[in-house]
């Protein structure tokens, strides 16, 4: 029997997250390819009678769930929520996750932190020992990104941390630019001893807008495998 398709393994893990799913939930949906299965399942629930309000964590993700008929709002409307289901770039064995590649960390955070679970949905491709192998987002304003950019070079090298920091662009070559009008910058330092540290020092950099370590959020991480999904963490 051939290994499950790494598509495959990403439905599989959003199959399993949605069985937590009951009727009349707040839910965060998260943004990105695992999430999007997500999203699509959810839609089918929807359509089938499932009641449930639903805040994106972007742009994309809206359009997504709005096409399905999935019931949306805004935390504005709705401050709290239940349970968001969201993917990640990159996870450890103590749940700490490096999220950003789609772009959306900043608002995903925000969703993560109103809720009152986040189930993360991937594959075991993105277990790593140590974070920082996926190249680490930081969400960054645009004035004096250039300066921000340099207090990043310098908190990373007072951590050990030495590797190209490149500002994300479109395939035109124009600037990234997030939902929330602001630069990405991808960091490629290298392996992450103390994420919490890192964390840390990032936050306190005037200019620095959010970061992708999403550190004691993710209450469980759904990971499909060759063998099926097994759960680290808590999912009841």
């Amino acid at each position: 029997m051939s290994n499950p398709s790494a598509d495959t393994m990403k439905r599989e893990a959003a199959q399993a997250a949605l069985g937590a799913v009951e009727p009349n939930m707040k839910l965060g949906l998260g943004t990105g390819s695992t999430a999007a299965h997500f999203v699509d399942l959810l839609g089918a629930r929807v359509q089938a009678g499932l009641k449930v309000i639903c805040v994106p964590t972007s742009e994309r993700t809206r359009e997504q769930a709005a096409a399905l008929g999935i019931p949306l709002t805004t935390l504005d409307e709705l401050p709290e929520l239940d349970l968001v289901v969201d993917g990640a770039d990159e996870f450890d064995a103590s749940r700490r996750l490096i999220k950003g590649g789609g772009g959306a960390l900043l608002r995903e955070k925000i969703v993560a932190a109103a809720s009152k679970r986040m189930f993360v949905i991937t594959d075991a491709t993105k277990e790593v020992k140590t974070l920082g192998a996926f190249p680490l987002p930081i969400e960054v304003d645009r004035f004096g990104a250039q300066s921000t950019q340099l207090h990043i070079e310098r908190t990373a090298r007072g951590l050990g941390l030495i590797g190209p920091i490149i500002q994300r662009r479109n395939k035109d070559q124009t600037p990234y630019i997030t939902d929330g009008g602001h630069y990405i910058y991808d960091c490629s330092f290298g392996a992450i001893d103390a994420p919490e540290l890192l964390a840390e020092r990032l936050a306190a950099i005037p200019g620095v807008v959010e970061h992708g370590l999403f550190i004691d959020l993710a209450t469980a991480i759904f990971v499909a495998g060759s063998q099926g999904v097994r759960i680290l963490g808590n999912a009841a």
